[in-house]
């Protein structure tokens, strides 16, 4: 038996004392992943199976003896785990735990052995790593997912939940980060050795809330605010929005809510009865309500789509007008960091975008020497509006 394997049936003194103490007092037999156990109505005599074995008539000598076991061990440890160190005060962060190891999924002797080498779960753009430790004891660590593989004393180590804070702030080139779900968290750290609780809260820190919503959806409890009402419980300068026509608010979840730009999946709708067309995403945590920065950006538009259109010529060649396509997708997709400044094939190329604005732009900067208002532009430049 390996170091490791003899971990797995340590079980302490203070885990079998809290077994027997609920099997006196608790009239209810414990029946937890696997584990059965009872005791007679004096709190004497004690029965306790697994799927592998049935042990009755035990005195509490002989429980203790048979919970040390090894075909009994990691069934008193995995249930003393979770009713004693995780308990129930928090259920979203049970719930997270054991979707951790896939405790619904698997039976304990073979959760105990993926956990000794590792059992991974992504969360966003970080991985989750359950262990065992000695007794039935989980630790866990998060990482980023472009870390993977990365030994842990490469990476910058930390211990704090609340060090999350200062880890989601900013992005790879110092910019902040308004929308904590963006695919943009920085990469280069390790939280290697969290205890439950805490690495739910560093989880809670990079992804506010995406535990909770996530469990409550699970359990079909998810509250849900679609757009409309959303819209229309806005006041002040936001209350505008709630003019923006249904074609636009997909618009704005197409520019917003996809996987490119948050790692949440969109669960809200234009409301209870009308779907948006725009893709919801393939997040792993629900989004319930359109957020702060959708709202904000929801603003400007409603306030740009009051504008009527107007019908403007300019004068490009093919390749120019695939260009302007290029660049206009380039910036929408964050991709022109990736476009290198030898890369002159490439229709958002920094030197081919000069290139076009010195041959096609006028010195006001109008596209074809095209005014963006060409009445404003005929007035000002000393014509008449009156036909003279």
């Amino acid at each position: 038996m390996t170091d490791v394997e003899s971990e797995q049936f340590d079980v302490r003194d203070d885990q079998v004392d809290t077994l027997c103490d609920h099997l006196r007092t608790d009239p209810d037999p414990i029946e937890f992943d696997g584990l059965h156990a009872t005791a007679d109505d004096d709190g004497t005599t004690f029965a306790i199976e697994t799927p592998a074995v049935r042990h009755g008539d035990l005195s509490e000598s002989e429980l203790r003896t048979v919970a040390s076991g090894d075909d009994v061990a990691p069934f008193v440890t995995n249930w003393y785990y979770w009713e004693a160190v995780v308990g129930h005060r928090g259920r979203h962060r049970q719930a997270f735990l054991r979707h951790a190891e896939a405790a619904h999924d698997h039976a304990v002797p073979e959760r105990y052995d993926a956990l000794e080498s590792g059992m991974e779960t992504e969360w966003g753009d970080v991985v989750v790593t359950a262990t065992l430790a000695s007794a039935g004891h989980r630790r866990y660590e998060i990482r980023h997912a472009d870390d993977t593989g990365i030994e842990a004393t490469e990476l910058d180590a930390h211990h704090d939940p609340l060090d999350a804070r200062e880890i989601a702030t900013y992005d790879d080139r110092g910019r902040y980060r308004p929308l904590k779900t963006a695919p943009t968290l920085v990469s280069g750290w390790v939280f290697p050795d969290l205890d439950g609780r805490d690495a739910v809260e560093t989880l809670d820190v990079l992804y506010p809330a995406s535990v909770a919503n996530w469990n409550l959806e699970r359990e079909g409890d998810l509250d849900v605010t679609h757009w409309r009402e959303t819209a229309e419980r806005q006041t002040g300068i936001y209350d505008v929005i709630e003019d923006l026509a249904p074609e636009a608010v997909d618009w704005v979840a197409e520019a917003c809510c996809v996987d490119s730009q948050c790692l949440k999946r969109r669960e809200w709708e234009y409301d209870a009865d009308h779907d948006l067309a725009a893709d919801g995403g393939a997040g792993t945590f629900p989004c319930r309500e359109p957020c702060s920065l959708v709202v904000a950006a929801a603003r400007k538009w409603t306030k740009l789509e009051e504008e009527e259109t107007h019908t403007y010529e300019f004068d490009l060649t093919p390749s120019e007008k695939e260009q302007v396509e290029a660049i206009v997708d380039a910036v929408a997709d964050g991709s022109t960091d990736d476009i290198r400044e030898a890369d002159v094939y490439e229709g958002a190329n920094r030197y081919r975008a000069r290139f076009l604005r010195a041959k096609r732009f006028d010195g006001d900067g109008n596209l074809s020497g095209t005014p963006t208002h060409p009445d404003e532009h005929d007035v000002e430049d000393g014509g008449h509006d009156d036909g003279h």
